[in-house]
């Protein structure tokens, strides 16, 4: 069978050849008990460990109980108008309803963006490391994800001068995401102005990935691009996400926030790929909004600071490196090269040594990946504290 040629330019998500390989793992006498094992630690997929709100599941199991039929393809005014005001009571801004597009998932989010805005030809900038998805999307629309190094002393996050260097005719955009999967560093407000506006001046577009800005845990970076000065936040794309703040992972519901320019053609690819996102987990999102639910995700936020608090200062104790603290999502990248020359190697050794699954770098660029690793701290802190005696043991 003749495959589509794009494939080509689609790598397997490796993280997930690393969960198949924690899986067996798992099924092994190494993580059997009663044979002398000990229980596997994932601490390699971005996966809250608290699950939806209760009244979010409440809610489901009610409305499920009843009729659930298609809803529009921009997805429930009433869960439209929650965001609204959502974003007035959390950032202070008025976004009309009507620029929100409800999605199945960031994903679908990002894809309809892609499709809608570039093609072959195209080039769209974005850091590296990245989100490996982000620029499958961009592939998936034949254009080409042109990925710049970042850094430490970068905040591992493009910056305007680096964005006006790259620029080339074929330029058509900036995809960036703030806070960064596999990094948990932002962008800090004035600099994403300065590439915001670097790019309307081009008639580019700027494309960020908001799904962790809930999950921030220092002031100056809680920023949405959406309310960048000088009218720059009104042409922004942002993508935004049920499944990390708000805890519905396998729910599969996101948003946009679109210029209004953009939305009937998201509206016309949305009705053509998917018709509607899930009826169910958008009448139920709506209890995620309520008072008590957010009450809730905001302890959780103050739980996953204090993971990030314990796990990173451990991290660097134990020569795993990490050279910029998350200021958001629930990730640290650590530089891994003290210990081996090969994270894809490394953690395949420590899921045998110590049964914790990690995520080497391969994923997420091509900028040195054999030295990085990622940790999600999205686990308990009994896990993270049992990992870090285990790895000491190890690395000792």
């Amino acid at each position: 069978m003749k495959l589509a040629g794009r494939l080509d330019r689609i790598e397997p998500f490796y993280v997930m050849e690393l969960a198949k390989a924690a899986a067996r793992m798992a099924a092994s006498p190494a993580c059997d008990p009663a044979q002398g094992g000990r229980r596997m630690i994932r601490l390699n997929v971005g996966e809250p460990d608290f699950g939806a709100a209760p009244a979010v599941r409440e809610a489901a199991a009610r409305i499920a109980q009843g009729p659930t039929p298609y809803t529009d393809s921009l997805g429930l005014p009433a869960l439209r108008e929650a965001i609204s005001r959502w974003y007035a009571q959390r950032h202070g801004l008025a976004i009309a309803p009507e620029r929100i597009a409800i999605t199945a998932g960031a994903s679908a989010g990002l894809q309809l963006a892609c499709l809608a805005l570039f093609e072959r030809g195209d080039e769209v900038l974005m850091p590296d490391p990245c989100y490996p998805c982000n620029r499958h999307f961009v592939s998936a629309a034949d254009a080409t994800p042109r990925l710049l190094p970042t850094g430490p002393a970068e905040r591992f996050q493009l910056g305007a001068a680096q964005v006006r260097e790259a620029w080339t005719p074929a330029t058509r955009g900036v995809l960036l995401a703030s806070p960064s999967n596999p990094t948990g560093t932002s962008i800090a407000p004035e600099v994403l102005a300065d590439i915001a506006g670097h790019v309307q001046a081009q008639d580019g577009v700027t494309v960020v990935d908001e799904i962790y800005l809930p999950l921030s845990y220092e002031a100056h970076f809680g920023h949405t691009a959406l309310g960048l000065p000088h009218g720059l936040g009104e042409q922004i794309v942002s993508v935004n996400s049920f499944s990390k703040y708000f805890g519905m992972t396998g729910w599969r519901l996101g948003w946009l926030v679109l210029p209004p320019a953009l939305v009937p053609a998201i509206e016309r690819l949305a009705q053509n790929f998917y018709i509607c996102p899930s009826t169910v987990s958008q009448m139920a999102a709506l209890a995620a909004f309520e008072p008590d639910s957010m009450a809730e995700f905001e302890r959780r936020r103050a739980v996953l600071k204090s993971r990030r608090d314990f796990i990173v200062p451990a991290l660097n104790a134990l020569g795993l490196t990490v050279p910029v603290a998350p200021d958001g999502a629930f990730y640290a990248w650590m530089d891994v090269s003290r210990h081996h020359a090969d994270s894809w190697a490394f953690a395949h050794e420590l899921l045998d040594k110590t049964q914790i699954a990690l995520t080497p770098g391969r994923d997420f660029g091509l900028a040195d990946p054999q030295r990085w690793m990622r940790l999600s701290f999205a686990s308990s802190m009994e896990d993270l504290e049992e990992a870090v005696a285990r790895l000491r043991q190890v690395l000792s």
